[in-house]
């Protein structure tokens, strides 16, 4: 864990003094105030959250580095893997990109879908950044040929209607506002965020309300034992709501989620006592989340099986849980590289592409420690979906 940061400039800083004197106002106000509040105004407040302003996010110049962002081989074994899906659901098939981070991941998408004779009507991005959406929209009409582009629209919310197709999102699920709990004699706290004498955020514990009970209740049931007293970590009570509200309407099709996380019993290990909460910034990651609001990322991991029961309870079938890089591998990523070596203008060129595999796929990178979960609606998941079937991993969860 990284604590030597890198010092803001004086633009950063008055911007999240701004940030930090609106969630004080908010406490005054009302008193402490949850922490997934407290991380929905550091990451979401018009105009300030970190996903909200204008500063650079991703790659080298930004705080991290996502799988599209290290060239196109992600976005191509995706699309490779999801394309008969997209044929299946007919001629008004969409593609439902949830984020979109820079458009690295639509420009490639849409190139390789193109190949594959499997384009879809509209390819639509859901953004809830105003810079990141100016920013997606400005690339993809500098990269793509004028015909790709125009089958790509932003959409304000979910859509309201019937839709058919693919629902993808990369690295999304550890953005949303998590409920961090702990355990005192056997009952329930959430973590409130308070302010002190100094004007300094501050933790705070107070009883949980049913619904986060319930929820920490439903992991203990599940895991036949009860979290240690002072044991704390995170909970995401609201997913199968959020999930609902996203998909609800997509009457058929596939929905791939890939994010970083661990299966129930993997995420709430006894050793783990303070949850997996993490902060980027400029590359540097750290564990304290109340420093530097509407400057830094704040995430946690996602517990795959709450993702595999919420789907479930949403009317999805699970088709497969697997590792990254055994997604990849089984959705064409060795075919994938080879005909970008060959196209290859040289050897520097060949050995980039080798080294975007190896982060990937290699478990101390991204290949072990990101896990791939794919569902589908009125499909016909063994004839659709046999290469990824073939490495299902679902018996972990």
């Amino acid at each position: 864990m990284d604590r030597a940061l890198p010092e803001p400039s004086e633009d950063e800083i008055a911007h999240s003094a701004r940030l930090a004197e609106a969630i004080r106002h908010e406490i005054a106000a009302s008193g402490p105030i949850p922490f997934a509040r407290f991380m929905e105004r550091c990451l979401y407040a018009p105009g300030l959250g970190y996903y909200s302003a204008g500063r650079l996010k991703f790659g080298k110049d930004g705080d991290f580095v996502t799988a599209p962002e290290l060239g196109p081989l992600f976005a191509r074994c995706v699309a490779r893997a999801l394309a008969p899906a997209l044929r299946a659901c007919g001629k008004d098939a969409v593609w439902f990109e949830l984020g979109g981070g820079s458009g690295a991941f639509a420009r490639d998408c849409l190139s390789e879908l193109q190949a594959h004779g499997a384009l879809p009507r509209h390819y639509w991005l859901l953004e809830p950044s105003a810079d990141l959406r100016e920013r997606q929209r400005e690339r993809l009409q500098a990269e793509l040929p004028a015909e790709l582009f125009a089958r790509c629209a932003w959409l304000d919310r979910p859509p309201q209607h019937a839709w058919s197709g693919v629902l993808f999102a990369n690295e999304v699920l550890d953005a949303l506002p998590i409920t961090r709990f702990t355990s005192h004699d056997g009952e329930v706290f959430e973590e409130h965020v308070d302010v002190d004498a100094n004007a300094a955020f501050v933790r705070v514990d107070r009883p949980a309300d049913a619904l986060v009970a319930g929820a920490v209740r439903h992991l203990q049931r599940h895991l036949g034992r009860e979290f240690g007293d002072g044991y704390r970590s995170e909970v995401l009570p609201q997913l199968p709501w959020w999930l609902e509200a996203i998909a609800g309407e997509q009457a058929r099709g596939a929905v791939l989620f890939v994010d970083y996380g661990y299966v129930r019993r993997e995420f709430y290990l006894p050793e783990r006592r303070d949850g997996t909460l993490l902060c980027h910034y400029r590359h540097r990651v750290h564990d304290d989340p109340l420093i530097l609001p509407g400057l830094q990322d704040i995430t946690a991991s996602i517990d795959f099986t709450a993702l595999s029961e919420a789907g479930i309870g949403a009317g999805f079938e699970p088709v497969s849980y697997a590792f990254q890089s055994e997604f990849l591998i089984a959705s064409g990523l060795d075919a994938a590289f080879a005909a970008a070596r060959e196209k290859a203008g040289d050897e520097a060129a060949r050995y980039a592409l080798a080294q975007q595999v190896k982060r990937l796929t290699l478990p101390g990178e991204m290949g072990e420690r990101f896990q791939a979960m794919l569902f589908a609606r009125d499909l016909d998941i063994g004839a659709l979906f046999a290469p990824q079937i073939q490495v299902d991993r679902s018996e972990r969860l």
